[in-house]
């Protein structure tokens, strides 16, 4: 799975003019599944968004997490993550899980954060979004499970 998660002071997601999700201070997760990804590395990803010290402390050092700030998160499915771009100048997919895989490991993500008490929004699986974000620093962090985070 790769995670880009960005610092933000507001982020919103929006499908034909409708507002399906939107957030104050908190993380935006665009979410990429891979093929072989599994349930444990959904559930381990959401541990590591969740208690990620991105946040400034009052020494103004990154120190805090979304859970201690009292935070929200806005997750967002990005397939788009997983294109390979090494070869022409189309990206191709196949290194992207299957829609069915795809959609349930992204909630089980989901379900993972929301058990640990965080707020969480969230785009629609497969639709066509316009994600509109306030990067807050601009902080912006990329952590994939196939490097350990």
């Amino acid at each position: 799975m790769r995670a880009v998660i960005q610092r933000v002071s507001e982020a919103s997601v929006t499908i034909d003019q409708q507002t399906v999700g939107a957030i104050g201070q908190g993380l935006m997760v665009l979410l990429g599944v891979a093929q072989g990804d599994t349930s444990q590395e959904a559930k381990a990803l959401a541990e590591k968004t969740a208690g990620l010290r991105i946040f400034e402390d009052n020494a103004g050092k990154m120190n805090r997490s979304v859970e201690e700030i009292g935070g929200s998160l806005l997750v967002v499915s990005q397939f788009t993550l997983l294109g390979d771009c090494r070869k022409g100048r189309r990206p191709g997919f196949t290194d992207a899980a299957p829609p069915q895989l795809a959609d349930q490991l992204y909630e089980e993500y989901v379900a993972a954060l929301r058990s640990r008490g965080v707020n969480v929004a969230t785009g629609v699986f497969r639709a066509d979004m316009q994600v509109a974000l306030v990067n807050d620093g601009p902080v912006t962090m990329l952590l994939d499970s196939r490097k350990q985070f």
